[in-house]
């Protein structure tokens, strides 16, 4: 007898970035009606900064009839420097380095505008054992067979559903600013490179420029810097603007005060290697991130299900985030098509909670010695990940991303 055929048919998605994108994609592909409501009004590209597009994007990229050529930059090495600019470790780890907005906007274009419904948020919704109703920030509901927030961090969807659940500070942050090609020096610039004091870590990587310009001598160098900040006392002058507002998870980086800004550039004139002095002395408008880890319990609600950064925020160092964000959707997608919306989300929440919870977890120990404070066991961790071999081989997870 042949499997019954869903019924499901109307999905509404809140959230139209990564994770939002590519379920909404593969469920049209897969028949399904889909609407995407994203609460920011203007288009997101533009934001974030650089990514890897692991092995496994650029499949499903090509797998949604979508070009993964000219994604990014493809960067071979990876170096570390010490204090002196000398060059410690090296080796070869091929990777396709692109520019968040590069990939959103693959991934914009190709889904329908007249379903992407910007400037409109979620104000609540509610179920039945038929459908959901969500209800939506310019006064009108919609009705749908599914509901998935794919609305990151500070979910609405979540929020509703795991109100208690608030993402935790990880013990660091990471100064992060997109800087000209010309403006690097070159040994820098090709491949990955990375300097490591006691307890922090500087990196950067080649990605497109503007416009997604990938001619030599137009790209940008995507820099991170992670620092340690105590929650109580640095963190929080760190969110601080010059009103003396402090504001929460992050903070806009036109508010960022410029003292903050001249600390870590004095910081890097004392800590880092002198190509990464000078990188530093270039960030004149960084981004500043908090870095939190947040780890649901569940993914799935009746006919509601959450998925990517709205479910598990991982510490950026796995690299993973594009990467769970495919991995979400194509389970989503593959278990709403072979069964009814509230067993199929239930399937695909057994499916996907071990794999969250393995790459929170492997992404703690990774940073676990950039924390302010540790534990025993972090401690233990921290020495086992912050030599420079550990750094770069470690941190590139291509094996470990395979075996999710």
């Amino acid at each position: 007898m042949a499997p019954k055929k869903s019924s499901t048919r109307r999905v509404l998605v809140i959230g139209g970035s990564m994770s939002g994108l590519f379920a909404g994609l593969m469920l049209r592909r897969r028949g399904f009606e889909v609407d995407i409501c994203e609460r920011v009004d203007s288009e997101l590209a533009g934001r974030g900064a650089g990514i890897v597009a692991q092995p496994m994007v650029l499949r499903t990229l090509r797998e949604l009839g979508l070009s993964s050529e000219n994604l990014g930059v493809e960067a071979v090495t990876r170096r570390v420097f010490d204090a002196e600019g000398n060059v410690v470790c090296e080796i070869d780890c091929p990777q396709t380095l692109t520019a968040w907005e590069r990939l959103y906007r693959i991934l914009r274009d190709a889904f329908p505008a007249e379903h992407y419904r910007r400037g409109v948020g979620l104000k609540g919704f509610e179920q039945t054992g038929n459908a959901v109703t969500a209800h939506l920030s310019d006064g009108s509901s919609v009705e749908a067979d599914v509901l998935i927030g794919a609305d990151g961090i500070r979910s609405t969807v979540r929020a509703q559903l795991l109100p208690r659940l608030e993402p935790a500070y990880a013990g660091y942050v990471a100064w992060r600013a997109l800087l000209p090609e010309a403006s690097v020096d070159r040994n820098v610039f090709e491949g990955m490179a990375f300097c490591l004091p006691p307890g922090e870590q500087f990196l950067g990587y080649p990605v497109a420029g503007a416009d997604n310009d990938l001619r030599p001598g137009h790209r940008r160098y995507n820099v991170v810097w992670y620092r340690p900040a105590d929650e109580s006392s640095e963190l929080q002058r760190l969110l601080t603007d010059e009103s003396g507002k402090v504001h929460s998870i992050s903070i806009p980086p036109p508010l960022i005060r410029r003292q903050a800004i001249e600390a870590m550039r004095a910081a890097a004139e004392r800590l880092v290697a002198p190509q990464f002095r000078a990188i530093a002395r270039l960030m004149d408008e960084p981004v500043l991130q908090p870095i939190y880890d947040l780890e649901t319990p569940r993914m799935a609600f009746g006919r509601v299900a959450i998925i990517g950064d709205a479910a598990f925020v991982a510490r950026p160092h796995v690299a993973a985030g594009v990467s769970k964000a495919v991995d979400d959707a194509t389970s989503l997608t593959e278990s709403l098509v072979a069964g009814e919306a509230e067993p199929a989300l239930r399937q695909f929440e057994t499916g996907r909670m071990a794999v969250g919870r393995r790459i929170i977890e492997r992404a703690r120990h990774l940073g676990a010695y950039l924390q302010a404070t540790r534990t025993q066991e972090e401690q233990a961790s921290s020495e086992r990940h912050s030599n420079a071999e550990a750094v770069i081989r470690e941190t590139a997870l291509i094996d470990f991303l395979d075996e999710l």
